[in-house]
């Protein structure tokens, strides 16, 4: 359940492509914690703008900017502008929630006897993961800069975290999730 969302989009005149009659403010964004892409109504005169963080949760006292979740909706229904604001909305999550994706890479586990949850995030290969993995038994990583000193083939992981998280939204088929609910 989310309970806190980033603006991705705010489209105060509602969507071009509806008719004009039916047409009213709608907003996208991205939910903070499983990652999932809603249609929310904005509260009437309020401005969202891009990066925003807004309440979306079951206490409606809390609730100063959205009206309402519409609905959940998959990355292609998002506006362009939207999509373009996701990798940055992403990134911005992922540096705000360090300790839980820096528990990740202390965490991961394999996912069978050839394939291991690391060998997921997009340009670690084997020899990186294996290497994270040996430097991990010597103690758990405190930061992301903790992890890219001992693992010098791991240069940002919060990028490699974000491209991963944008692969898991934006691709149907993606057969792992790891961060993104389905």
């Amino acid at each position: 359940m989310e309970d806190y969302v980033r603006i991705l989009d705010h489209l105060p005149q509602g969507h071009p492509e509806r008719s004009r009659f039916e047409r009213e403010p709608i907003a996208y964004a991205l939910g903070e914690d499983e990652f999932k892409v809603f249609e929310l109504s904005p509260k009437e005169g309020v401005t969202l703008i891009a990066g925003d963080r807004a309440y979306i949760g079951k206490d409606a006292e809390k609730r100063d900017a959205i009206q309402h979740v519409k609905r959940r909706i998959g990355f292609e229904e998002l506006t362009t502008s939207a999509q373009n604001e996701l990798p940055l909305i992403i990134a911005q999550v992922v540096k705000e929630k360090e300790d839980r994706f820096v528990r990740f890479f202390n965490e991961a586990q394999a996912i069978t006897t050839r394939f291991h949850m690391l060998e997921l995030l997009p340009g670690l290969g084997k020899k990186t993961m294996w290497a994270i993995l040996e430097e991990r038994k010597k103690g758990p990583f405190q930061s992301f800069e903790d992890l890219a000193k001992r693992v010098p083939m791991v240069h940002h992981p919060e990028k490699l975290l974000a491209k991963r998280i944008e692969m898991e939204i934006s691709n149907l088929g993606e057969k792992y999730h790891l961060f993104a609910a389905r």
